[in-house]
């Protein structure tokens, strides 16, 4: 999990606390008015071959972001190929259009460019930043990596065993466990939200460089792409750097993605992976939520913010500060194109397995009812007071340019956030708390050692235990890493 940005500001409080003998005054922001957001309008233009560009001018420093964002996500992969998307997006900078990857290295270093390239769920994404007296150099390099990779067989291999390896590691490492499996049960086999993105053995040994460029051929054509430029460049000016970079990528049809619905849950069930010897447990609880687009985002920010998005809130107060069974409890909605999942979690101590897998079943029935007001004031103002921060850099304002595109929000969605935030009532987030936080239904995910926490976990009488192994989770461990 990310580090929480308040651990600073606690310190320091905590060191002046003493001294300030007036309490504080939590329904209003503490730090004065809440900074406003100037966040200028995107322009965007589509390019003749479907490629859409969207700029945001930021003139602060002499910078330029570039993210292209391409519909080549996990979700696209077949069963039998999982973790092509990732190994695609990985290899693109590993040789092409004539250079090797150390040449396409020094070239970017020589023009003092980062470049850097992944895929999620739904999305590859390739991140270029540079001074903007050398985006054309490092675009047209950018645009021949995108375009033009080689694929070549042996760096395939190398991608293939880093891959293995990691399939190997995981399986010793319990949170990667557990999110695997929480997946899992959430959404089931036939929904593509059910999959490792990082695949298996066997799928990832599937994976051949025709395969590869296939992947490639198919989905990584200009009408199936954005770019996101942001930074000291006016909109005409990133036109023609983009135009000339990629104006001759040629397009073609591209195929869409419908998920199914995710299996609806009838009961309560906990699924326990045997981790013999494990000091902790990792515990997820949860369900299927909202996509990114629902109208109750602000206040399901502010409900979660209460309940376990930020150092202060009901689960670590709960779990860490009053119990000590953890160093962190949290919770948060994963946002997606499609529904993705509402989770709370923690890694415990073993011995405080049960009594803190009791913690947070109390604590999703407790936030169903109506939130004080000085405590929801403190979550509102919380949310209100941090986000222009998260606007600052030009990096920053690329990523939630792609919020934009990838999740298909207005324009204006970022302008409305803390009024929209500010705005949430009390009804609203007790309502919002009662429809997609529930405890009656969820799926609950243990890793840790049975033979210490079974039996506790069965005396809590949450419902059915179904107990299982690392293998059934994550399959045999790979017996090589690679060829």
């Amino acid at each position: 999990m990310r580090g929480h940005p308040l651990s600073a500001l606690t310190l320091v409080l905590a060191a002046v606390g003493p001294a300030v003998a007036q309490e504080p005054v939590r329904s209003r922001p503490p730090l004065g008015p809440v900074p406003e957001l100037d966040f200028p309008a995107p322009k965007r233009v589509t390019l003749p071959n479907g490629l859409r560009l969207v700029v945001v001018e930021k003139h602060n420093v002499p910078l330029v972001q570039v993210n292209v964002l391409i519909g080549a996500g996990s979700v696209y992969e077949d069963d039998a190929r999982l973790g092509l998307a990732s190994l695609v997006a990985d290899l693109l900078d590993e040789g092409a259009a004539g250079r090797s990857a150390l040449e396409i290295a020094d070239a970017f270093e020589s023009l003092g460019a980062r470049f850097s390239s992944d895929a999620d769920l739904h999305t590859a994404q390739i991140s270029l930043r540079v001074p903007v007296g050398r985006l054309d150099g490092a675009l047209g390099l950018a645009a021949d990596v995108i375009q033009r990779p080689d694929f070549a067989a042996a760096e395939l291999e190398r991608k293939r065993a880093e891959r293995i390896t990691a399939l190997i590691r995981s399986h010793d490492e319990p949170n990667a466990i557990a999110s695997v499996l929480f997946e899992q049960v959430l959404f089931g086999s036939a929904h593509a939200y059910g999959r490792s993105s990082l695949g298996t053995e066997q799928t990832l040994s599937a994976i051949d460089a025709e395969s590869v460029r296939a992947f490639h051929r198919r989905l990584y054509r200009p009408n199936n792409a954005t770019v996101v430029v942001v930074g000291a460049i006016d909109t005409e000016s990133a036109l023609i750097a983009v135009q000339s970079a990629f104006g001759r990528w040629e397009r073609a049809d591209v195929p869409t993605v419908s998920l199914p619905a995710a299996p609806v849950r009838s009961a309560r069930t906990v699924y326990l992976v045997d981790k013999p010897g494990a000091a902790q447990s990792v515990i997820a609880v949860g369900s299927v939520a909202v996509p990114r687009a629902t109208p109750d985002y602000a206040v399901l920010e502010v409900l979660n913010t209460v309940l376990g998005g930020s150092f202060t809130s009901r689960l670590n107060q709960n779990l860490r500060e009053e119990k000590g069974y953890t160093y962190g409890a949290s919770s948060d909605f994963d946002y997606r194109l499609f529904p993705g999942p509402f989770r709370a979690g923690a890694a415990v101590q073993t011995d405080a397995t049960a009594p803190a897998l009791r913690e947070f079943m109390r604590e999703l029935e407790a936030i169903r009812a109506p939130i004080p007001e000085d405590e929801l004031s403190r979550a509102r103002n919380f949310l209100a007071m941090r986000y222009p921060a998260g606007f600052q850099s030009v990096a920053a304002v690329a990523a939630r340019v792609g919020e934009l595109v990838e999740y298909e929000l207005p324009d204006d969605t970022f302008d409305r956030y803390v009024g929209d935030v500010l705005g949430v009532s009390a009804a609203a987030a007790v309502g919002a708390a009662r429809k997609y936080v529930r405890s009656d239904d969820v799926a609950i995910v243990v890793v840790g050692d049975r033979a210490r926490v079974e039996a506790g976990i069965r005396e809590l009488g949450l419902g059915e235990v179904r107990v299982l192994s690392v293998e059934d989770v994550l399959g045999p461990v790979p017996v090589r890493t690679g060829t």
